[in-house]
């Protein structure tokens, strides 16, 4: 595999564009959701059955506190965690564990009057996963702190507080994932109402920033709409489709909750239709993009109560989606069809999970630390293989990359082999 700094400078030497890097198809898990965000990857074949003891454990070593999900270059892991009044940025050995580098910064809770009450169960973060793109990692804390380090070395290439250079006076803790696209790092402001900003990610200039709209926590999704590149905002009320060239408001579509947190990322599905679900009071929505005469018109195709995705994520398998529904009370397992918005079951076996689709089958980790292998249809779950590894609250989405996966809780993280 090409080193990728290397090939980054050399590009930006000849005056070619970097983001071919980030376009081309990874060798690995390189940000929120995979390789196209979707929570879908391709695998090694995975066993159909593991041992009593579960799947053969590679290594296993201890963290931090945090939720922040693990990316992946070759045998590069990046993610991020805290200790005591220290947010850290860390880069291990993919075939050990062992750490290669470590940054850490100052982020005291009390750094800028931000206190949220359910942050005593749930942890104190960080929730954002770093982006590994253009031979950098671009991390951000949960006060805004956005550090863009050397994938190599962890060496700062540059860092800036999101909430004091954008004058954030009012925002819930930072929790959207960053996108590479075209040459620029896009992020949304956090839990605030100031929108999007995109940045040069060799200096962090902003290279554009959008009309200020309430954006929720949320992370973004790149779609493609009749050929045309649109960047999908989760915000607080609404889903907003964006230019992501620019930065323009291209359609707007209500998404509303009780308390403005839409947390889970929009799905786009292989029939070129845009699902989303919140928690809270909301729902869920399956909605029909179209360009007419350039511009792009959101048309609701069906919406249900029955689905109410809290923080973690949505699939699509064939003609389902597929999530745990629920907030504050149990969250199950629900199918609907995607074509019509249909419940076709529900099951009671798991707690909230995040779901990975590999090699047909579903990988899912609940927040009780049950790891799971299934397989599912129209009619229902059929789980081929089930372990309780982890322990709670286990609300870090699972990472796939050949056969092995790599999962966290609010103190470890494992590497499995679960191929076969």
């Amino acid at each position: 595999m090409p080193n990728r700094p290397i090939v980054a400078a050399l590009l930006g030497l000849l005056g070619l564009p970097t983001v071919l890097l980030a376009q081309d198809p990874p060798s690995g898990w390189h940000q929120l959701g995979g390789p196209t965000r979707n929570f879908q990857v391709d695998s090694a074949p995975l066993a159909e059955t593991w041992p009593d003891e579960g799947p053969p454990m590679l290594w296993t070593r201890s963290l931090g506190e945090g939720y922040s999900s693990i990316v992946v270059d070759g045998d590069l892991l990046v993610t991020m965690y805290r200790a005591q009044d220290e947010e850290l940025i860390v880069g291990l050995d993919a075939a050990s564990g062992a750490t290669r580098w470590r940054h850490a910064y100052p982020a005291p809770l009390a750094h800028n009057g931000y206190v949220d009450i359910w942050l005593n169960a749930s942890g104190p973060g960080p929730y954002s996963t770093p982006l590994l793109a253009y031979g950098g990692v671009f991390a951000v804390g949960i006060d805004g702190a956005l550090h863009a380090l050397e994938a190599e070395t962890g060496l700062v290439r540059w860092s800036v507080n999101l909430s004091e250079r954008f004058e954030l006076a009012e925002y819930n803790a930072f929790a959207s994932s960053p996108l590479a696209f075209d040459g620029t790092v896009i992020l949304p402001l956090g839990g605030s109402g100031a929108g999007v900003v995109a940045l040069n990610p060799a200096s962090g200039a902003v290279v554009w920033r959008s009309e200020f709209f309430a954006v929720a926590p949320g992370s973004p999704l790149l779609i493609r709409v009749e050929g045309r590149d649109q960047l999908v905002v989760v915000g607080q009320q609404e889903l907003v489709g964006l230019d992501p060239g620019d930065g323009r408001v291209l359609w707007r579509h209500p998404h509303e909750n009780e308390l403005g947190l839409n947390l889970s990322m929009p799905v786009w599905g292989a029939d070129e239709r845009l699902f989303m679900s919140s928690a809270y009071g909301s729902g869920s929505r399956m909605l029909t993009l179209s360009v007419i005469d350039g511009r792009t018109t959101p048309e609701e195709a069906w919406s249900t109560n029955r689905m109410r995705i809290h923080f973690t994520n949505a699939l699509r398998v064939d003609g389902m989606v597929l999530g745990s529904s629920g907030d504050f009370g149990p969250a199950f397992l629900t199918a609907l069809d995607a074509s019509t918005g249909e419940e076709l079951w529900r099951d009671r076996s798991f707690a909230r999970a995040h779901l990975v689709y590999a090699d047909d089958k579903v990988i899912l980790v609940d927040e009780d630390g049950e790891l799971a292998l299934a397989s599912v249809t129209d009619d229902g779950l059929d789980v081929q293989a089930r372990h309780a590894l982890l322990t709670e609250n286990a609300w870090t989405p699972p990472t796939l990359v050949g056969r092995t996966l790599y999962v966290r809780d609010r103190k470890n993280i494992l590497a499995l082999d679960i191929g076969r």
